[in-house]
């Protein structure tokens, strides 16, 4: 139990985010990433959660540290993290020319959340320089990455230690709507898996207390509604909610439809009512996540449209495999209540309780 509550208190893993674009003699580039990790020395390849590290003694101790501090102890190191970018040009050859403007890291209140400090560089170009490619180091971790000011720009999302595709200097080549739909659904699916700890298990709390295909139709489909309301009236600006209230009533979500299954072997009528009320919760949580990454103002629907295809992808996915190992396995069975559903949802609603007082207590 005491390994389940460490995941838990973790600081999870965020995907970087760089936005590129060409500025006269230069390339300049806004990185958004995890600078603790980075002077801990962590590899962020091979981890959910920093907490895992062998370094996270190091890592916490850099949690602890000024905005001024950590910007400080950055500059100490920024030769070495050049080494871990690797910009070329359209013939191979390595540009090394690099330049450091700026490290803005936000002032967090609660040391327990994840974050990314945005990351201000240039590297001088070639005047004859058509194209590049950008390759961030395996142990930075996976990067979303995006030509900015640029109608047709690039956008990729790169797994750790790969190399980007061709970067155009010039207007990109012309993308359509769905090129812009299918580079954001990776993004909305990431979220929920790995990522989205909080409502892998709300799903899971939704497949817990029946099994019949009907069911879990329903309250998939109520849950995906309402979700989807939320995400794109926050996208379009119509609601706006602050994180601090959203994140602690999405734990209390858990907590509910896990207390739920404990003590009721059927589904209830007031469930749809439930379900479609958080629906619009996590819509919030969603939306949050994109608002870090941004939407083009080229194709801003289908962006969209595609991060929510993405992050419905990803709750198909933890059903999907919850049927594999827990309804097609004992399903059927005579105590699957008491040996599966009540015992999980225990689990499930200790989670979204210690979440709950975390969320609101160090917030």
């Amino acid at each position: 139990m005491l390994s389940i509550f460490r995941q838990v208190n973790a600081h999870e893993v965020l995907p970087n985010i760089a936005d590129i674009r060409i500025e006269g003699k230069s390339i300049s580039i806004d990185l958004r990433f995890n600078v603790e990790a980075f002077l801990s020395d962590i590899n962020l390849s091979e981890l959910v959660s920093t907490d895992e590290a062998e370094q996270i003694e190091s890592y916490q101790k850099f949690r602890t540290f000024t905005p001024s501090d950590l910007s400080a102890a950055f500059e100490t190191k920024w030769k070495i993290f050049t080494d871990l970018i690797k910009i070329k040009d359209a013939n191979g050859s390595l540009l090394t020319n690099y330049s450091y403007k700026s490290l803005d890291v936000e002032n967090l209140k609660n040391l327990k959340l994840p974050r990314l400090s945005r990351l201000s560089f240039a590297v001088k170009r070639s005047k004859d320089l058509s194209g590049f490619t950008v390759t961030f180091d395996e142990r930075l971790g996976s990067t979303f990455l995006r030509q900015s000011e640029v109608e047709y720009g690039l956008e990729q999302s790169l797994s750790a230690g790969q190399t980007s595709k061709l970067i155009n200097t010039g207007d990109g080549e012309k993308r359509s709507a769905l090129d812009r739909l299918l580079n954001y659904i990776p993004i909305g699916f990431k979220h929920v898996v790995p990522n989205g700890f909080d409502h892998i298990l709300f799903v899971m709390g939704l497949f817990l207390l029946s099994l019949k295909t009907s069911t879990l139709l329903w309250q998939v489909s109520a849950f995906t509604l309402a979700h989807t309301i939320t995400l794109i009236a926050s996208s379009f600006g119509i609601i706006s909610v602050p994180g601090y209230i959203v994140e602690p009533l999405i734990a209390a979500s858990i907590v509910f439809v896990a207390v739920e299954n404990i003590f009721f072997s059927k589904v209830n009528s007031w469930r749809a009512t439930i379900v479609i009320v958080f629906g619009l919760l996590h819509g919030l949580g969603f939306a949050s996540v994109l608002a870090e990454f941004g939407l083009p103002t080229n194709h801003f629907l289908p962006a969209l449209i595609g991060f929510n295809i993405g992050v419905e992808l990803g709750q198909l996915g933890v059903i999907l495999l919850a049927l594999l190992l827990l309804g097609l396995p004992f399903g059927k069975s005579l105590h699957y209540r008491t040996r599966v559903t009540i015992p999980i949802s225990l689990i499930i609603a200790l989670i979204g309780t210690w979440w709950f007082i975390e969320r609101t207590i160090f917030t």
